[in-house]
């Protein structure tokens, strides 16, 4: 996946949420800069109207995981609102990036420069790098 030099790559799940920069080339990343954003997650109610009838029924979905995903989108928002980040990538596990895409505002979806479905939070900088760099 083509990743301009210095864009922003959030890398998030239902509880982590880190932010790095890609200091290498488009088809070679290299990430640095990381920080954890400090998030308030505190949108509970999209997380139950949006819930699959299976978790509802079961109690699977982690309303904790979802408003934490939402309040990730949010962050990304402000920035993306304000100037601050002009193209980013997003790499979250699935149910964390469905939840996410609900809460994209246009300005944030105007500095997507792509999307990863995986979970890699936990994973090591280079094995991240090797996943941008296969999609």
């Amino acid at each position: 996946m083509k990743v301009p030099h210095k864009a922003h790559v959030a890398i998030v799940d239902g509880e982590s949420f880190t932010i790095m920069r890609n200091t290498g080339k488009p088809f070679e990343p290299k990430l640095g800069d990381a920080s954890k954003p400090n998030l308030n997650p505190s949108n509970f109610s999209a997380g139950v109207r949006h819930q699959d009838d299976m978790g509802q029924r079961t109690g699977a979905t982690d309303l904790n995981e979802l408003a934490h995903g939402a309040a990730a989108a949010e962050w990304l928002n402000a920035k993306a609102i304000s100037g601050e980040i002009t193209d980013v990538l997003v790499i979250a596990d699935p149910k964390t990036l469905g939840e996410m895409r609900r809460h994209y505002h246009s300005e944030l979806e105007k500095r997507l420069v792509g999307e990863i479905n995986k979970t890699v939070t936990g994973e090591t900088t280079e094995q991240i790098e090797k996943v941008i760099a296969a999609s």
